[in-house]
């Protein structure tokens, strides 16, 4: 990927697989999107933030106004290359608090009362990584488009779709309804993972920005040294290719009618995986793919919906499952805790997580399974299996016994970002200068 002259197929592929993602996503009619393959979506988050910035900067200085102060929004629920962005490339993260209300994703109310003049832009997550949740990327391109008609000031949105990407354009169920790709003008560039749900392996990443005037030119470097003219504008350099030619193949191979059965077969066995789980009564499920569309929460005793196999009747998501013990539960068994599933899981060769959820709902902490398209029923009905007889075994465990099953809370969770508001960014347990976060990959 370093040389185009030495290795012409290999730019045609990685030309092909931009055009193909850009038209996927929506890009519009006499608009020439450009984009590239990185090193996974961590450097693809960063090359759209630092295009938003260059772009703020830019403007500011030919309008004589101060650059020092740019600030970026994200919710608390974001990856942590999202605020590695915003520290690496010196901007003032705002990372506002998600809850019940909003579904455990940005709250566009809150992106409202944050935003100002030295906002460079929002980062919007299609599939949170906690629970899978799609954050609701046309509420807020429509609070960033009053906004503008207010002040004047216009603020792009980059979505980060590191999993959702492959997700929200094959399925069904889209992304609930509202659009959330290049569809809306306010959305500039949007990144995705080709070794998530794009099928390939570890190693690659895309970032697209639906027109080259939105990437600045001072970010594009031309050389001249390797036998013809090329351009780049990546942080890394050499990189291997294999994972391009990879995902060429899939999008070739798979094509629209391909990845859309894998995906909407994900789909179909992370449903099953939450009702069983439900249907135990010592589980509830955080993420609500299994719902009916439009019916975010848990209610006690409430018959399970089962609609048709498509995930058109459903909530729109990431086929994850993230779940926790339910209420009645944790008053029958007070002294189980669920980093012992977690552990005991563990024992039997699963790694199902379990953490807090974002700052603000810290004190909820969810076990979380990503069904990918190698998760068959086969294996769901053994996962199940085991999750029922690890639980039977705590239950009929004493306290004694769960000792060494049941680690003391961790350092980290002392040393965690609070996820306030920009306007009481001075009460942040562990503010971004202090250079201690907690986030998940």
């Amino acid at each position: 990927m370093s040389d185009a002259d030495e290795y012409p197929a290999m730019m045609d592929m990685h030309a092909r697989c931009v055009s193909i993602l850009a038209n996927l996503w929506g890009v519009q009619k006499g608009e020439k999107a450009v984009g590239s393959a990185t090193t996974g979506s961590s450097e693809a988050i960063h090359l759209g933030g630092l295009a938003m910035k260059r772009t703020w900067q830019e403007k500011r200085k030919a309008e004589g106004k101060d650059t020092s102060k740019p600030n970026i929004i994200m919710g608390a629920n974001a990856q942590v290359a999202l605020e590695k962005f915003a520290r690496y490339f010196e901007v003032e993260a705002r990372i506002l608090p998600v809850s019940a209300k909003s579904n455990y994703r940005l709250d566009p109310d809150l992106v409202r009362e944050n935003i100002d003049e030295n906002t460079i832009g929002v980062f919007v997550i299609l599939g949170s990584t906690y629970t899978g949740h799609f954050e609701p990327v046309e509420e807020i391109s429509k609070v960033l488009d009053e906004y503008e008609e207010k002040t004047g000031n216009s603020i792009p949105i980059h979505v980060d779709a590191a999993s959702g990407g492959f997700i929200a354009p094959f399925t069904h169920a889209k992304a609930g309804g509202p659009k959330w790709n290049f569809e809306l003008p306010r959305v500039k560039s949007i990144n995705v993972s080709g070794h998530k749900f794009g099928l390939v392996y570890a190693g690659v990443g895309w970032i697209i920005w639906r027109d080259e005037k939105y990437l600045p030119k001072h970010l594009i470097f031309e050389l001249h040294y390797l036998g013809g003219t090329e351009e780049s504008y990546t942080l890394n350099f050499s990189r291997p290719g294999a994972q391009i030619i990879a995902q060429y193949y899939n999008l070739i191979h798979l094509g629209f009618t391909g990845y859309q059965n894998i995906m909407e077969n994900a789909l179909r066995n992370a449903r099953l995986l939450s009702r069983a789980l439900e249907s135990t009564g010592w589980y509830r499920c955080i993420s609500d793919i299994h719902r009916k569309k439009g019916d975010h929460q848990f209610v006690k005793g409430k018959p399970q919906y089962e609609g048709s196999e498509s995930s058109a009747d459903y909530n729109a998501g990431l086929p994850v499952v993230a779940f926790c013990f339910t209420d009645d539960f944790k008053k029958d068994y007070p002294h189980v805790k669920q980093v012992s599933v977690q552990n005991l899981l563990r024992a039997k060769q699963y790694i199902v997580p379990n953490y807090a959820l974002p700052p603000n709902e810290e004190k909820t902490e969810i076990l979380r399974v990503v069904v990918r398209e190698s998760l068959s029923m086969d294996m769901i009905d053994r996962l199940v299996t085991d999750i029922c007889g690890v639980t039977e075994q705590l239950m009929q465990s004493d306290t004694f016994d769960l000792a060494g099953w049941q680690p003391p809370p961790s350092v980290e969770k002392q040393h965690s970002s609070r996820g306030h508001l920009a306007k009481d960014k001075d009460k942040h347990n562990q503010p971004m200068t202090k250079g201690i976060h907690r986030s998940v990959c």
